[in-house]
């Protein structure tokens, strides 16, 4: 008997261009805006006792919930 083993690789699918282009530089704008927006208003509702600590653990911790929900992408 001729058996014929014939191996068929098939070409791995490709992302669709929303995955590829879109979708990171929504999830940048995301992530730069919610960044940007908490960093400034921690600065703003600054009360005097706290000195530099709630503007450094506000950016601290947008900056951990940015990575948190985008960083899949």
């Amino acid at each position: 008997q001729d058996v014929m083993d014939i191996e068929v690789k098939l070409k791995p699918l490709q992302p669709h261009w929303y995955e590829r282009h879109v979708q990171p530089c929504v999830a940048e704008l995301l992530g730069s805006a919610l960044f940007i927006f908490i960093g400034c208003l921690s600065v703003v509702e600054d009360s005097g006792g706290t000195g530099r600590l709630q503007p450094a653990l506000a950016h601290g911790l947008a900056l951990g919930v940015t990575v948190a929900i985008l960083g899949g992408i």
